[in-house]
């Protein structure tokens, strides 16, 4: 992944207008969305997906891979980001990997090992965490078994615990065999730049952003995607701004309070989005009140300059040792 840069930064920061600028002024760019709401068909207007225009413009990827009543998790992110950055590494392209889902661009740029899933596991130890009691249990079941991963949870903390004891039992291998988790921020061959938070930029334009999606018929497409067969999956119906629809929609909220939740809710999740990107030292911050079109250049530039002289070292190094 030599030469890659991932631009990163909380929602509504402009992140897919600053990459498509980059796009069109170095031939070979090819944008990789790292969007984990992104990858559903139809979910088009509330997740602010390229237009038709952008995306015959300059190849995009990573978007529209499954239906909206499916699941769609990190490992099968993982696995088709592989796929589409193997896919432009032939090409002799370069991959500016765009988006806001953190654990998705760890999983690609860190070549995380991500454990499978086990759902019987799972729900046995759920049914375990709901007797009285029962997450105690659970946490002392995990100190005996994996005491390392015990170590890295609170003995409050059901979801990680019940997540860790079901890798544990279902794989055979403890969980913290897996790597040394999200905590460790290793050497990666992606470029990292990123978008800071500041409030009395991202808020307003957040607020801005709901109406404007309202206006391009964000009501409708909601309204056609829960009536449609098989509606919309768990996950789906989780995406911001959607679930705050779908309440309008299926329970009567009135749609101005529904509106209100998911501005509320959206500014929430972007100062969470700010406290997971900024915790990672590798990342390259852009100054928000600079030129950031100039500023993505000279990084992405830098990051060529850089991945060259490294693939140029190597090629003399074999020629001396061959």
């Amino acid at each position: 992944m030599l030469g890659h840069v991932a631009l990163v930064g909380p929602t509504a920061a402009g992140k897919s207008a600053l990459a498509l600028v980059l796009a069109r002024s170095r031939p070979g760019v090819e944008i990789v969305s790292v969007d984990s709401m992104s990858v559903y068909r139809g979910m088009d207007i509330g997740t602010a997906k390229p237009s038709a225009a952008a995306r015959a413009e300059v190849p995009h990827h990573l978007l529209d891979l499954v239906g909206p009543d499916e699941e769609y998790t990190v490992r099968r992110f993982q696995a088709d980001a592989r796929r589409a950055l193997a896919g432009i590494e032939e090409r002799g392209h370069r991959a500016l990997l765009v988006g806001g889902t953190g654990l998705y661009l760890r999983a690609v740029v860190d070549d995380l090992e991500l454990p499978g899933r086990f759902p019987a596991v799972a729900a046995g130890l759920e049914a375990e965490a709901d007797r009285p009691g029962g997450v105690d249990v659970l946490y002392a079941r995990l100190h005996a078994l994996d005491p390392v991963a015990a170590g890295r949870v609170t003995a409050t903390n059901r979801r990680r615990i019940v997540r860790a004891l079901e890798v544990t039992i279902g794989s055979g291998r403890p969980f913290s065999s897996f790597g040394p988790g999200l905590e460790a921020y290793p050497p990666t061959a992606v470029s990292v730049a990123g978008i800071p938070f500041v409030a009395e930029i991202h808020d307003p334009r957040i607020e801005a952003r709901f109406a404007a999606l309202v206006d391009a018929g964000f009501v409708e497409e909601v309204r056609a995607l829960a009536a449609a067969p098989g509606g919309l999956s768990r996950t789906a119906r989780q995406a911001l701004g959607y679930r705050e629809i779908l309440a309008h929609l299926e329970e009567g909220v009135p749609l101005g309070t529904a509106l209100a939740e998911a501005v509320r809710r959206t500014k929430a999740f972007a100062r969470r989005q700010w406290a997971w990107f900024r915790r990672d030292p590798r990342i390259g911050w852009l100054d928000p009140a600079g030129d950031l079109p100039a500023q993505l250049a000279e990084a992405f530039d830098e990051a060529f300059d850089e991945a060259a002289g490294t693939a140029a070292a190597g090629a003399v190094g074999e020629l001396r040792h061959g």
